[in-house]
């Protein structure tokens, strides 16, 4: 046979469709390197019209021997990830067949934990920086008590560390710089259930649109003016 024709029969068998998923996570659901194998001659096999291969079938395409092949299979159904399923055909006929719900359930949880997990850790690195940011503005360590309420800040109100950090810069633009004048701008936001800095931002916006002259502030340049809402005065 020549190769140009050998390619074209391989081309035309078409490709077994395996996720990414499974080449990256099926270590981390203890699925052992054998099992990984059989599994995915498994969905070959499926894929190509043949869903319930027999234990030969699977040894002649594989290292493993037949009793091997058994051994392997009835691990893969104890764990639950493989199951045999029945169904009837257009002419009534009943067969069975390998099914893998379990096995992409499986996978499918173990990538939102993960994806969980570091999303948990980049909130909570963000977390430690709005701790850091606090005393860089003021100058000093937090007392425990200001620790505490920044945390409230974050468990109870669940703010975001990126609107609290907006809070902070208000605070400053404003020379109020206190935890009781920062906790006032984050009731005010929760208040008018604003949740992101962009919101945040529209609201302080039209704040210092809506305030008088004489209440304006000029910072100690020459050049700027910073008009500012006293977050301690708001009514409804």
């Amino acid at each position: 046979m020549q190769k140009r024709d050998r390619l074209r029969i391989w081309t035309e068998q078409g490709n077994v469709t395996i996720s990414q998923l499974f080449f990256s996570h099926y270590k981390a659901i203890n699925i052992k390197d054998e099992e990984a194998i059989l599994l995915l001659h498994l969905i070959a096999y499926g894929e190509a019209g043949n869903h319930f291969p027999t234990p030969q079938n699977l040894a002649d395409r594989t290292h493993f021997n037949e009793n091997k092949v058994v051994t392997i299979l009835q691990r893969l159904v104890q764990k639950g990830l493989v199951q045999i399923d029945q169904h009837m055909d257009a002419d009534g006929v009943h067969y069975e067949y390998y099914a893998f719900h379990h096995l992409w359930e499986l996978l499918v949880d173990h990538v939102e934990q993960e994806e969980n997990r570091v999303e948990n850790e980049q909130v909570k690195e963000e977390e430690g920086e709005i701790y850091k940011l606090f005393e860089q503005e003021f100058g000093r360590l937090l007392s425990p008590m200001e620790y505490e309420t920044i945390g409230m800040w974050f468990d109870q109100d669940k703010h975001s560390a990126a609107l609290i950090r907006l809070a902070l810069k208000e605070a400053v633009l404003s020379q109020k710089l206190s935890l009781r004048y920062i906790d006032r701008i984050l009731f005010e936001w929760k208040k008018k259930n604003i949740k992101t800095v962009d919101a945040a931002e529209n609201q302080t916006a039209q704040f210092r649109q809506q305030i008088p002259v004489q209440k304006q502030m000029e910072l100690p340049t020459r050049t700027t003016k910073v008009s500012f809402y006293n977050w301690l005065e708001e009514r409804e």
